[in-house]
């Protein structure tokens, strides 16, 4: 009896372990998402990305779900943000010639550095809405941007 209880026990071990090393293929999906950047006018500089998930603070660095910061390279400029989950996103984009680390505006607040939205583009009077620049994000994606 002692050796069955043994076994039962060992048995339930390999499958506790089958469960925990397949839990992140069972709907725990992590995707990446590939941009590629057109129209940066020079080298100089950075290009800040913000990566949203909810309309609740859309273009406030405090509410920002994920960062990155790229060196620019004149005309394109091509990066992989990795590890987002499933779900709804945004994204924002400056290029930081600079290196001020901000968005530099002029006295309206129009933007003097390039700015990118995913599926919208800035308006006359001001932003895009979170939602008109949202996406799906189910599985890795290729993701074209234009800086304005």
């Amino acid at each position: 009896m002692f050796n069955f209880g043994f076994q039962f026990v060992t048995s339930m071990n390999k499958f506790t372990f089958l469960i925990l090393l397949c839990l992140p293929y069972l709907g725990i999906s992590q995707n990446s998402l590939s941009i590629e950047l057109l129209g940066v006018k020079s080298s100089m500089g950075h290009i800040n990305v913000a990566v949203y998930n909810q309309a609740n603070g859309f273009l406030k660095f405090d509410e920002v779900f994920k960062v990155d910061r790229i060196a620019a390279q004149v005309a394109t400029t091509s990066f992989k943000i990795m590890d987002l989950p499933n779900g709804e996103y945004a994204v924002a984009i400056f290029h930081d010639e600079n290196g001020n680390d901000k968005l530099d505006t002029n006295w309206l607040g129009i933007p003097k550095e390039s700015v990118a939205f995913s599926n919208a583009k800035i308006k006359a009077f001001g932003p895009p809405s979170y939602k008109e620049c949202a996406f799906n994000l189910t599985r890795d994606l290729d993701l074209k941007m234009q800086f304005n």
